[in-house]
């Protein structure tokens, strides 16, 4: 497998997770209005797998699938499962330029996982994202008004499922293909739930079954591109590649719901984005020791 650092070929993986991402985000919304977010994960990660079949056949079967690090694989299923189930629920609370918004925090969660058990450097620029991205946040939720809406908070606690969730692919890209980190995620949420999903199963109508479809072909293959970005370049160069779903969403839910962002939220998105922008600059060349 190609491992080598490509910031052109990990922009256009990313490409693909943000195309896809905005189509979820829509989808999720409508899927919501009659199925509830257990069943909407559910049908998500069985309908996945069956998508990514022909990818696993490519990549050498069942057998290809095998790993070597089923801890990990289970851990990151797991906490992705519930970041996920969290975000599908804020979008029946917020609007969806927000919900997109506070998510874009995700790269400061990531940044400091990487830094700390991944070995990635922390150099200036990632400081000062992180701390505008905090900042950003602020003013979005404004808890000092005491008026903080209950979605911003799951969207928060999900970015930050989401931050752990990408740090450990990361982690996971060194030894494991692709696909097998996304059919182990798909595997482990299948399982994680069916119960919950069949006790609260509601016969889904055609328009909606369409909106379920969307949602487990464009869930799962963005976690492909996503996992096909990391392998040429670090976490916290990829994830900045994302920047462009905060405008792209709030577009989307203005012509399709009637959206309207606050200045709040618009300052706050500037605010974060401008943090990880910065994520992109090069980092200076580690100072080579003399004798070396």
């Amino acid at each position: 497998m190609d491992r080598t650092a490509s910031k052109p070929r990990a922009a256009m993986w990313m490409a693909g997770w943000l195309s896809l991402m905005l189509i979820v985000a829509v989808a999720g919304r409508e899927a919501t209005r009659e199925l509830n977010v257990f069943q909407i994960m559910e049908l998500r990660s069985t309908l996945g797998l069956l998508m990514l079949y022909p990818l696993i056949r490519l990549y050498g079967g069942f057998a290809a699938m095998r790993t070597s690090r089923p801890l990990p694989q289970i851990m990151r299923a797991l906490i992705h499962y519930a970041a996920q189930l969290g975000w599908f629920f804020a979008l029946t609370l917020i609007p969806l330029g927000q919900v997109v918004s506070i998510e874009f925090t995700m790269p400061i969660w990531t940044a400091i996982l990487a830094a700390s058990f991944l070995g990635e450097r922390m150099t200036i620029w990632k400081i000062s994202a992180i701390a505008l991205g905090l900042v950003g946040v602020v003013i979005i939720v404004r808890p000092a008004t005491g008026e903080v809406n209950p979605g911003q908070l799951i969207a928060l606690a999900a970015a930050v499922g989401f931050g752990i969730s990408v740090a450990m692919m990361k982690s996971l890209t060194r030894t494991e293909s692709t696909v097998a980190i996304v059919f182990w995620m798909l595997v482990i949420q299948s399982v994680a739930g069916f119960f919950p999903a069949l006790y609260l199963w509601k016969s889904p109508s055609s328009e909606v079954w369409c909106w379920i479809v969307a949602i487990a072909f464009c869930g799962t293959f963005s976690h492909f591109c996503m996992a096909r970005a990391m392998l040429y370049a670090d976490a916290t160069i990829v994830l900045p590649m994302d920047f462009l779903r905060v405008p792209l969403t709030a577009t989307a839910g203005w012509l399709i719901y009637s959206e309207r962002l606050d200045a709040f939220t618009v300052l706050g998105a500037a605010l974060i984005l401008t943090g990880n922008l910065l994520n992109l600059k090069p980092s200076a060349p580690a100072p080579v020791r003399a004798g070396a």
